[in-house]
């Protein structure tokens, strides 16, 4: 982190990016107000009730899509400001643009079963550095935050065999598309209910996960209606070999295609249940899934000193940490609508999962989240959601021994990581089915899991208060 660049940062973001979002509300605004036509009736379907802001693009699109050629382009920005605690107090506006294009080989060559997939972004902040970096957490605030660029994400073919029972696909994959997800928690901001610390944290150059792709395989097995079965291998080094900077100034543009740092394996075991209860289906998903990443791992408390000796790190006679070949963790996650009503379109979901990793060469060693998600919150309003979670990321003990050693080596104001607690209430109000708005609270304890302050050594990192405020467009 570039301590000068904070303080030179400060609070001027937060006019910057108030100018900003009201420019984009504007423009959003002026999107509503369709132009005049010269000749013909108007649009069979009304503005509201597109699926996309910029709709049929005149015909255009449905005959791509009948020729096997598919284009998204999704329009995220929003403004997130740490009201209070972190290790400084500021707001940031930023935006991602999703540019994705699918194809249906079957229509474009006729080539039974094929597809292929690629998603672009370019990502970009109004100040130089994302205020969601001042709260120094172990989970980002924001998951779509990072670092400002424009970059390939996914590239990949898939082939499937057997009426969709099989599934190959091949390429730039990520992992967050399909492990470890809960669709409740998803619409959640804070990046812990994506891809959970116990993974992100752990994995090497923060796995392959948004923005970084990694080259892989990913083969699924869906043998009946309630099973399927995951199973993939990445490159174990997003960024590629030798990354002394963040992975993602790294591997910039996306385009390093890393075949270094081992291989990551993952799988999951996914069932899904759909009891009938008072006539009304009550679906729910439960998973269970482990990874293994075959790379040296470093250890968190001990080395070796130049004797041999096994020390702590905090010891001046440690020269080098042990290595550990390997790291692993499981997980598991439950996804279930609780309750429906009779009549309207009200739904409660809840969800809940936990991980574990072993605590002698990572920095989570423990991990569980939950929430519930509330469809049709107010009355007219059936597709927002209201949303509340609870995360909590254990702190290894062998890293908060390592803080106990430094503090009486030292004899230096040391904090003990112990955990990191996130709590998150949001609201997503869906306008149209293209535009979407989120109002999002935010509180996180122990930032970084209790770390020092970098601008005031003297102290841990205060608890941060963060509110966060997002618009969703598909065009």
């Amino acid at each position: 982190m570039d301590i000068d660049a904070l303080r030179r940062l400060g609070l001027i973001g937060v006019h910057r990016a108030s100018v900003m979002l009201a420019a984009a509300l504007a423009l959003a605004a002026g999107a509503l107000t369709p132009p005049a036509r010269a000749d013909g009736p108007p649009p069979a379907t009304d503005l509201w009730e597109r699926n996309k802001l910029t709709g049929d693009w005149g015909g255009a699109r449905t005959a791509l899509s009948q020729r096997g050629f598919d284009i998204s382009i999704n329009y995220i920005a929003e403004t997130l400001a740490i009201v209070s605690g972190g290790f400084r107090q500021g707001a940031d506006y930023e935006h991602r643009i999703e540019l994705s294009i699918d194809t249906d080989l079957d229509k474009l060559l006729g080539w039974k079963g094929a597809t292929t997939h690629t998603t672009y972004y370019q990502i970009g902040h109004a100040n130089g550095l994302p205020a969601a970096e001042f709260v120094g957490g172990v989970a980002d605030p924001s998951n779509i935050e990072a670092v400002p660029a424009t970059r390939l994400f996914t590239a990949w073919f898939q082939q499937n065999f057997l009426d969709d029972k099989v599934s190959l696909r091949v390429g730039q994959i990520a992992a967050d598309d399909e492990f470890l997800i809960s669709s409740t928690a998803g619409n959640l901001i804070n990046s812990t209910f994506g891809y959970a610390t116990v993974l992100a944290a752990n994995q090497l150059q923060g796995g392959p996960v948004y923005p970084l792709a990694t080259p892989g395989v990913r083969l699924q097995l869906t043998p009946n209606e309630e099973i399927t079965i995951l199973s993939a291998v990445f490159s174990g080094a997003p960024a590629g070999a030798n990354c002394a900077q963040l992975p993602q100034q790294c591997n910039h543009y996306g385009t390093t295609f890393s075949t270094s740092g081992g291989a990551l394996w993952m799988e999951e075991l996914q069932y899904g249940i759909n009891p009938i209860q008072n006539g009304k289906a009550m679906p729910g998903t439960y998973k269970l899934g482990g990874w293994y990443a075959t790379t040296n791992f470093t250890d968190v408390h001990f080395g070796l000193s130049a004797t041999g000796t096994v020390v702590s790190l905090a010891s001046r006679a440690s020269a080098s940490p042990l290595e550990h070949r390997g790291d692993w963790g499981i997980y598991g996650v439950a996804d279930q609508i609780i309750w429906r009503a009779q009549k309207g379109p009200q739904i409660l979901n809840a969800f809940l999962r936990s991980g574990f990793s072993p605590s002698d060469r990572n920095l989570v060693t423990a991990y569980i989240d939950g929430g519930l998600g509330f469809r049709g919150p107010l009355p007219g309003r059936g597709d927002d959601v209201l949303t509340i979670g609870v995360a909590y990321s254990r702190i290894s003990s062998d890293a908060s021994a390592l803080d106990l050693d430094t503090q009486r080596a030292t004899g230096a104001f040391v904090p003990v990581r112990d955990k990191e607690i996130v709590l998150e209430l949001d609201y997503s109000l869906q306008l149209a089915p293209w535009w979407a708005i989120q109002a999002d609270l935010q509180q996180i304890v122990h930032p970084g899991g209790h770390v020092l302050d970098p601008l005031n050594p003297v102290q841990a990192i205060q608890d941060a208060f963060i509110l966060t405020g997002r618009s969703a467009i598909k065009f």
